[in-house]
């Protein structure tokens, strides 16, 4: 069992709508204290229940729905290995569907090749 949290929603139209909603509350809630008073800040409530929590975790969830299932992460013997899923059996995969990333050359330019699993 993992301690993460997930932000993440089933979809990337359905999280911007979820955005929309929520600061649209925030926003709202602000914005209509002059017409309708303090009343107007019950709004806030609504817009963070609607957020996940504070815009800060809207953002990590559409950048967590953004990279579901495009990137794989795994961790072991303390040393975690991030790596871009493929479909079994692409030409860059290796049998297990993931292509292996190196760590970009001093330059900065990434390398063009995978790496073996091994290597």
């Amino acid at each position: 069992m993992t301690d993460r949290q997930d932000f993440a929603s089933a979809s990337v139209p359905r999280h911007l709508a979820r955005g929309g909603l929520g600061f649209g509350a925030l926003a709202g809630s602000v914005l209509l204290i002059p017409a309708v008073g303090p009343a107007a800040l019950l709004l806030v409530p609504v817009g963070l229940l609607v957020l996940r929590g504070c815009p800060m975790c809207w953002t990590i969830g559409l950048l967590q729905t953004i990279s579901k299932g495009r990137l794989r992460r795994s961790c072991v013997d303390g040393r975690c290995e991030l790596s871009v899923a493929r479909p079994a059996g692409s030409a860059r995969s290796y049998g297990d569907g993931v292509v292996r990333l190196r760590a970009p050359e001093p330059d900065g330019v990434p390398p063009r090749e995978p790496v073996a699993p091994g290597r």
